[in-house]
């Protein structure tokens, strides 16, 4: 049974909102905007829903799960794969997410290098020997800045109806509060990290002595890593088997960027084109061609009036072909961003877009639309 919907059944009676688990994944999410960390690792990632929701902060750029279940990773992990919409508008940030089947009982260089680990109702799992492993693993080898951990608080048990022993048949042992906060302080001084206190599930008024229904600890590293035990345990075999694998696509990725590029060329030059025709073209005979276009007549009419400064930016028509110069569509706040310099852009439409002998500016040719 999953564990998340018999939790939900156990606190129905306590009425949670939002539900637990939702309430655990939001403290996640908070940590993260705190700490704007660029690599994350979810320990016990189950069905991939924390990594599914974390894939949607901007300040993450690489992704990993790790759980002992593979079967249940590869149900959901097609989550995790981009979206059509995704590659029609590439993000600014790279993204990669990767999900690993092993045990958080293994050191496996893969692990190495991330900022914020999450150990979300992970522990409880744990046989004994793999709890006594567990410490070295997260927090002497993989070392993050940040480690997150939530565990069921035992004293909130007693107001869970159906409750006999443990919260899910699964679990290996519950702790109270005084239990989790002994072993997490003693964790962290043995690692040279902080620990909070905290959790989610508020008891009901009047019993607060009991706690939160779940407990979470949250670990700050006090000291920076060094270099060289950084190097040496490069060098640990490795211990997982990867099951899936994204890459998003990114404006980072110059095949990416171009095609961005060009498509944002293309329509500032086919508006700013409708821009000019609408002085030298009469619509009365066709007042639905004029109330199609004048939206965006009128938006990149003030747009020109604000940024062309000088003759040399001026769009004009020879004949039957139109020429926008680059330097114009350059100027436009998008393009820009995208380029960055007139060089890049330059460089990114060359051979894609129709531009005039000297390469200066775009050309259209009025007869066609």
């Amino acid at each position: 049974m999953d564990k998340n919907f018999q939790e939900e059944e156990f606190t129905k009676v306590v009425k949670f909102t939002p539900p637990l688990y939702k309430q655990r994944y939001q403290f996640v999410k908070d940590l993260v905007e705190k700490y704007k960390p660029k690599k994350v690792a979810d320990l016990g990632c189950a069905d991939c829903r924390l990594l599914w929701m974390l894939k949607f902060c901007s300040c993450i750029e690489v992704l990993a799960g790790l759980d002992i279940c593979a079967s249940v990773m590869k149900e959901k992990m097609h989550t995790l794969s981009p979206l059509p919409l995704d590659y029609l508008q590439p993000s600014e940030r790279s993204l990669t997410v990767t999900l690993h089947h092993g045990s958080v009982a293994h050191k496996d260089p893969c692990m190495l290098g991330f900022d914020l680990v999450t150990c979300i109702e992970l522990i409880e799992h744990l046989e004994e020997s793999e709890l006594k492993k567990f410490p070295e693993v997260v927090f002497g080898f993989m070392a993050p800045s940040v480690v997150v951990i939530s565990t069921p608080n035992s004293e909130f048990n007693p107001l869970l109806p159906g409750v006999m022993l443990h919260r899910h048949p699964d679990h290996k042992f519950e702790w109270n509060q005084a239990q989790f906060q002994s072993w997490a302080l003693e964790t962290a001084k043995c690692y040279d990290y902080s620990v909070e206190f905290t959790g989610v599930g508020h008891p009901p008024t009047g019993m607060e002595n009991v706690g939160f229904c779940t407990q979470i600890g949250v670990f700050v590293r006090k000291y920076p890593r060094t270099g060289e035990s950084f190097q040496s345990e490069k060098l640990t075999e490795a211990a997982y088997k990867t099951v899936f694998k994204a890459v998003y696509p990114s404006l980072k990725d110059e095949k990416y960027l171009q095609n961005a590029v060009v498509s944002e060329v293309i329509f500032t030059a086919q508006n700013i084109k409708h821009h000019l025709m609408s002085k030298h073209e009469d619509y009365d005979d066709d007042p639905e061609g004029k109330s199609r276009f004048q939206p965006s007549v009128d938006y990149f009419s003030d747009c020109l009036r604000k940024l062309v400064v000088d003759q040399t930016m001026e769009p004009f028509v020879n004949g039957n072909e139109i020429y926008i110069p680059l330097v114009t569509i350059f100027s436009f706040p998008k393009v820009n961003r995208l380029c960055g310099t007139f060089e890049k852009l330059c460089k990114l439409i060359a051979g894609k877009v129709t531009l005039s002998s000297d390469g200066s500016a775009v050309v259209f040719n009025s007869e066609h639309e």
